[in-house]
């Protein structure tokens, strides 16, 4: 049996699951789904109700048959021949995720995460919605392209803006993050271009300082950041540096609904964010099924990647 991982070639944290795997004397294969089709080459044949065959790099051929577990960690876009047209590269690329992603996503395999419950769990409305039938408490959101309705909604308290997919974007060349943003007086005087989008809008929680929680399987980690800075204290992700770190637990109650809301999200990992405010109230502000943990285990000690690896070896997962 061998464990697949799908990461780009520049992570760290795959890099660390390698030598964690490969010290347990795991078998462990690493590929990026950039290098399909120049660098990786699919032969899969359906027979019995299971596709089997072969990956193969310059390097190694893996036996499809004998996967037991991947880790689906953010790997890069597909790659194609820089002389095949636009029109061409967009059609090998529907071609290549319904093709070797339909195929890899079809094996009876645990996953860390499935894509398609990935995919399910990033749509922020759904989440927000579901972690208060979770029994979490929820910040008061609004999604609108109307200027009148986030007024109205403004008028109720402070209020911050937040991105609901894209955390970043490319602009002049420059990648640029997306951090949650206060909403003042000017703002709320021209919001022209509002109405060309969706817009999330959530009342601003009190807050004496957050928690990224890192569930894996049925094991909860729960971080407390403290903000170092003004700019983070609206948003730790500005100030990695300044930001202080401690291992903490969540009220029972909390941790309860957390495992609820990563058994209905149909997630084996997760990372979930929550502001705790001055009266000890956590409020759950969204979760990533892909998220970032490596610099918390670096912060703090915990050792989150063997988790993963047990995860990945046992399928244990709740």
């Amino acid at each position: 049996m061998s464990i697949l991982l799908l990461a780009a070639e520049d992570d760290p944290s795959a890099d660390a699951m390698v030598r964690t795997l490969t010290g347990r004397q795991a078998a462990v294969h690493r590929i990026d789904t950039a290098w399909f089709p120049r660098q990786l080459t699919l032969a899969a044949e359906l027979t019995r109700g299971r596709w089997g065959g072969t990956l193969a790099t310059p390097h190694r051929t893996i036996d499809l048959g004998e996967v037991s577990a991947i880790w689906y960690r953010s790997p890069r876009a597909y790659e194609f021949p820089a002389e095949m047209s636009p029109t061409e590269r967009h059609h090998a690329g529907i071609e290549a995720k319904y093709g070797l992603g339909g195929v890899l996503s079809s094996l009876p395999v645990i996953w860390i995460n499935h894509p398609a419950r990935m995919a399910d769990a990033t749509y922020k409305p759904h989440q927000l919605a579901l972690a208060a039938s979770c029994g979490l408490t929820v910040a008061d959101t609004v999604i609108t392209n109307s200027a009148r309705a986030v007024r109205d909604f403004a008028a109720g308290g402070p209020t911050v803006t937040k991105m609901l997919g894209m955390g970043s974007l490319v602009e002049n060349g420059a990648r640029r993050a997306l951090y949650t943003q206060p909403l003042d007086t000017s703002d709320l005087a021209d919001l022209r271009g509002i109405e060309h989008t969706a817009h999330q809008f959530q009342r601003w929680a009190d807050k004496h300082h957050e928690a990224r929680v890192i569930a894996i399987g049925h094991r909860i980690n729960a971080f407390a950041i403290y903000a170092g800075s003004d700019a983070g204290h609206v948003d730790w992700r500005t100030d990695y540096d300044g930001n202080r770190y401690e291992l903490t637990e969540p009220p029972a109650d909390v941790a309860t609904g957390i495992r609820d809301l990563m058994k209905r999200l149909d997630l084996v990992y997760g990372a979930l964010d929550f502001v705790i405010g001055p009266d000890g109230q956590w409020t759950f502000l969204e979760i990533n099924p892909g998220g970032q943990y490596g610099w918390l285990e670096h912060h703090t000690g915990a050792d989150l990647t063997g988790q993963l690896a047990d995860l990945l070896m046992t399928g244990e997962t709740r």
